[in-house]
């Protein structure tokens, strides 16, 4: 049997009672990278490692959590703006720079499509409800895991290989892709004309969340399964 790749999976700062802090992550992203037959390994945000840990993973993915400190893109904070997370931003930037370097696949869900495109050059909308024409509410009030709004994917895409021309996906952002980076395509919109997921050479990002789909709604395991076709 051939070994499952190893991919890292970055985490977020999660605090307890005590006071401590813990590298967390929802188990969702570790069983919907098992069911594709992935050996998913969790990162703690240690900028100082990112080089180290991009040489030993077969691939990364950027998981979804607090927002991107809008000095990465140029811009001052707005108003809207929610968490940021310095350390992570600090980590992920050099995790994803080390990996591209070593021609690593990358996965970006929700804030890691933001990352991604950020660090190729992109900027981003620092909150939704103040964009003109963002009508559909994408933060949307009932569980992630069930069904928000359709998504168009454009023809010859990785994602339209696995999603079909469109799907229904769900919804769990207040912050989406402006400018988009020039080494990117976007390959899916939402109705209101949001970007919903881009692609480049080895990279794949995500504004939804499949991660608490795939197990309910079997079509959103393709986000996954066009991620391990990176790999071949």
């Amino acid at each position: 049997m051939p070994a499952r790749p190893l991919i890292g999976l970055t985490t977020s700062h999660v605090a307890d009672a005590a006071p401590r802090t813990h590298s967390g992550l929802s188990r969702h992203y570790t069983e919907a990278l098992e069911a594709v037959g992935g050996l998913p390994f969790l990162l703690p945000n240690l900028p100082e490692m990112a080089a180290e840990y991009a040489a030993r993973m077969d691939a990364v993915l950027l998981s979804g959590g607090v927002d991107v400190h809008p000095r990465h893109f140029g811009q001052h904070p707005r108003r809207g703006l929610g968490e940021v997370d310095e350390t992570r931003d600090a980590f992920e930037t050099a995790l994803y720079r080390a990996a591209r370097e070593l021609g690593k696949p990358v996965l970006g869900i929700c804030r890691g499509l933001q990352m991604i495109n950020v660090l190729e050059g992109g900027t981003l909308h620092q909150h939704l409800p103040d964009v003109p024409g963002a009508w559909i509410d994408h933060a949307q009030r009932v569980h992630a895991g069930t069904l928000g709004h359709e998504v168009t994917f454009s023809p010859g895409s990785l994602l339209a290989g696995t999603h079909g021309e469109s799907a229904m996906l769900n919804s769990s952002h207040h912050q989406a892709i402006d400018t988009v980076a020039p080494t990117l395509r976007v390959m899916a919109l939402a109705p209101d004309g949001i970007v919903e997921a881009v692609e480049g050479d080895g990279v794949i990002g995500v504004q939804w969340h499949p991660e608490v789909l795939f197990q309910t709604h079997p079509h959103a395991v393709g986000t996954f399964t066009a991620f391990m076709r990176l790999m071949k």
